[in-house]
């Protein structure tokens, strides 16, 4: 059976050394040779720093769709920032969702893409959560739009949807995705894929030894806030996932990592 090699990674926006990060990320999913890319934390700058999922889709070869969800201030490096999808497919839809909780200096959105795969039309997604240990509510409500916005689309192929959810799996809003918890009367399904394949393993991908954590402290640190998720397996085997692992978890030999944050990438029967 066709399988998708899939990844997601929060980019870190333009944090320095950007171009040598940039380099190492590039690096890293060539290596992985994936299908689809969700990106979080993507930013352009007008006149200082070209999109860096174009960028990043220019150099693999691969056809990217880009959703802004918010402004970012000058003390942060400005410009745009939101969320990507890079294809090894042609992407023949694209749709961008505000979610819920909105403030002035924090959007979040969504980003769907309907994907031309060989084995047929396939709906990769990918976002990213509010970030403060607080704002859990706030990210239950997100994930329930999230899974509504998903469950009108109807594929015969699997879905997958990929982000950092800053989040770790204890919590109530991963816990609503994978099945074990009730959101407003909504129940659903996805299968973690890390989880999945390696069911005793912690999978940080938020951790003390990157540091690149060091500037947020005082966040709880060893934390996995990054997945992949993917609709429930078929009869058939189709969504069966036959891989997954942390990528993008070491430094360079000069000591750069590409982000604060490790990628996980997970392979899927489709």
């Amino acid at each position: 059976m066709p399988r998708l090699r899939v990844v997601t990674l929060n980019l870190w926006g333009t944090t320095e050394p950007l171009g040598r990060r940039m380099e190492l990320v590039e690096a890293g999913l060539r290596a992985l040779e994936p299908d689809v890319v969700g990106l979080q934390e993507v930013r352009e700058v007008p006149g200082k720093v070209p999109n860096q999922a174009e960028t990043l889709a220019r150099a693999l070869g691969m056809h990217h769709a880009f959703a802004p969800a918010m402004e970012v201030a000058a003390e942060h490096g400005g410009g745009t920032e939101g969320n990507a999808i890079l294809s090894r497919f042609a992407i023949k839809e694209e749709e961008r969702v505000d979610l819920p909780h909105a403030m002035r200096d924090e959007r979040r959105a969504l980003l769907r893409c309907a994907i031309d795969t060989p084995s047929g039309l396939m709906h990769a997604m990918v976002t990213h959560l509010n970030w403060r240990m607080r704002h859990g509510r706030e990210r239950e409500d997100q994930v329930v739009v999230i899974d509504e916005v998903v469950s009108r689309v109807q594929s015969g192929t699997p879905r997958v949807l990929l982000g950092d959810f800053n989040a770790a799996p204890d919590c109530d809003e991963i816990r609503f995705l994978s099945g074990r918890h009730t959101l407003g009367g909504r129940r659903t399904y996805w299968q973690d894929a890390f989880a999945r394949c390696n069911p005793t393993a912690p999978g940080w991908t938020w951790a003390r030894r990157n540091p690149g954590t060091e500037r947020l402290a005082f966040l709880e640190p060893d934390r996995r806030l990054d997945y992949v998720f993917v609709t429930p397996p078929a009869r058939d085997g189709r969504g069966t996932v036959i891989e997954s692992r942390v990528v993008l978890d070491l430094p360079a030999a000069d000591g750069t990592w590409p982000s604060d944050h490790f990628g996980v990438f997970a392979v899927i029967e489709i």
